[in-house]
């Protein structure tokens, strides 16, 4: 009987390395085709993400500001003269009180000022001196790229 047992055993353990290898390759299509669907996705909602008002910003030959960590402040005049913040409407009496009550709730004093290039310059200065009432101190100008350069170098 003890016999038996052990070609039992025998059987077993043959058995066992017949078992088939795992496959090595990895199916990357589905891989591919996730990516493919998320690609798209941020390709078309990232420009939905953009605020702003449309205006029509002078061209300059200026180089853009480095990214910040927090969601930048933007306050825009346009062309009528009228002053939003972010994409709120804001009378020019309210604006500095508004502009001190977010810069209360605010770790950075950085904001964007984005004014249509028909505003008069005085109107610019006008809102530039409420940002800094406001106790904002890092004030970017937004322009668009790609307009004249005053480097006479350049030219010759």
């Amino acid at each position: 009987m003890g016999a038996a047992i052990q070609t039992t055993e025998r059987r077993t353990r043959k058995r066992g390395h017949r078992r088939a290898r795992p496959m090595a390759e990895i199916n990357v299509t589905p891989f591919v085709d996730v990516m493919m669907v998320l690609l798209i996705i941020f390709m078309v909602a990232a420009p939905l993400l953009t605020v702003g008002v449309p205006v029509e910003l002078p061209k300059t030959a200026a180089n853009a500001l480095p990214d910040a960590e927090e969601e930048p402040l933007t306050v825009t005049v346009t062309a009528e003269g009228a002053v939003q913040i972010q994409t709120t409407d804001t009378d020019r009496d309210e604006l500095v009180s508004r502009l001190r009550a977010i810069m209360a709730e605010r770790t950075s004093d950085r904001v964007f000022l984005r004014a249509d290039g028909r505003v008069p310059y005085a109107t610019v200065m006008e809102v530039m001196g409420a940002l800094n009432a406001g106790g904002f101190s890092n004030i970017g100008l937004v322009t668009d790229s790609g307009g004249p350069t005053l480097d006479q170098a350049s030219d010759g």
